[in-house]
């Protein structure tokens, strides 16, 4: 059975026409042609292919299409652009944070969501927030440094309206 499923995707509309049972992850690189999730296990394991859904960090492996309508996906793709990237994307560059890019997408989707909640995070908070993302290049020093960063830019780019504790609204919007 072929179902219309329409979410809002990186702001915009979307409708696909797959089997309700479609994992997330193959909807957003197949048909919607977004190849920043990445499958590294395929069973909710290592994070690569997280989004957010509803502003929820999931594992889009473990997310049937059915689940999606009417809900709001956001993709690494949603974070920047290539030309103008988003000062976490930024900072995970400038830092090191990235290298085979494997984990990156995922690491960046959690990171989002702690940012968004969590205006100056720890170190142990970004730990806790990277918890579900496996990678094996990094060592996380540098992911969870490149976070830090990211974190005191945006700081600095709200002004003194933005305290200890509060949420960073629009990080990524």
């Amino acid at each position: 059975m072929i179902a219309k499923v329409t979410l809002t995707v990186n702001g915009a509309a979307r409708t696909v026409e797959a089997p309700p049972l479609t994992r997330l992850l193959d909807a957003l690189r197949g048909p919607l042609g977004l190849t920043g999730a990445k499958e590294g296990c395929g069973e909710g394991e290592c994070g690569s292919c997280a989004v957010l859904l509803d502003g929820v960090p999931v594992n889009a492996c473990l997310v049937a299409l059915g689940q999606c309508e009417g809900r709001e996906v956001v993709t690494v793709e949603g974070l920047g652009e290539p030309r103008h990237l988003a000062p976490l994307q930024a900072c995970m560059a400038e830092h090191g944070g990235a290298q085979c890019g494997i984990c990156t997408p995922g690491m960046l989707i959690a990171a989002e969501s702690l940012l968004r909640s969590n205006a100056q995070p720890s170190a142990v908070e970004v730990r806790r927030a990277i918890a579900g993302n496996l990678c094996r290049c990094t060592g996380y020093d540098r992911i969870v440094a490149s976070v830090l960063a990211a974190a005191e830019a945006l700081r600095a780019t709200r002004g003194a309206s933005v305290s200890a504790g509060a949420p960073v609204r629009g990080a990524a919007e």
